[in-house]
């Protein structure tokens, strides 16, 4: 494999087949994102980082336990047909059944909410290339980006599930409020996301 350094300190090589990729993702310790032919590193996650999607997560799994609605942590891939694009979420949640891309059980391919919780080394590609990619999922919903330096979160959400081009941006940042997650209906409130993180 020859792998070369990107501006945001991400390896990539473009010498894996996607089945190599696959079988790659399956016993190393590191994961890798697969973009049509390139494998990008993923970085690790700082301490604010993984507390604050855990704090996500264990809320949400509370409110949604009785529910038709799962949550899956960054275990499991999002594959993106469009894009031939195999990423992982901070967290992603799923209505109903999971559908799984062909005969895998690791690519999911119907979120309704995804969750990044921002790194200096991935915001720019979570906000933009990343956004995008999540926007031609016919299930993809709601997108939160959360800080990880500051109580400080936006939710973008589609105001019109039969287009995917009247999405609504929403900031919040008072630790005394909640967000209203549209695709989920309930709320998160920010207190919870940021529960024992000093800035």
């Amino acid at each position: 494999m020859i792998f070369a350094q990107t501006s945001s300190s991400e390896a990539i090589t473009t010498r894996l087949t996607l089945d190599e990729y696959r079988a790659m993702e399956e016993t190393h310790p590191e994961r890798h994102e697969y973009r049509n032919g390139e494998i990008i590193t993923m970085t690790g996650g700082s301490e604010a980082h993984s507390a604050i999607a855990s704090n996500i997560l264990i809320y949400l799994g509370f409110l949604l336990k009785d529910t038709d609605f799962r949550l899956y942590n960054s275990d499991l891939r999002v594959w993106i047909p469009d894009y031939q694009c195999g990423t992982y979420t901070d967290l992603m949640v799923v209505h109903g059944q999971p559908e799984f891309n062909g005969d895998r059980n690791d690519e999911i391919l119907n979120p309704c909410l995804v969750v990044e919780v921002l790194s200096p080394s991935t915001e720019a590609y979570d906000r933009g290339e990343k956004f995008r990619k999540y926007r031609s999922l016919s299930s993809f919903y709601e997108y939160l980006l959360v800080s990880q330096t500051e109580p400080y979160i936006e939710q973008y959400h589609n105001l019109d599930r039969r287009n995917n081009d009247r999405w609504l941006w929403q900031a919040h940042a008072h630790l005394d409020r909640s967000i209203v997650l549209h695709s989920l209906n309930v709320e998160l409130p920010l207190a919870e996301v940021y529960r024992r993180i000093k800035f």
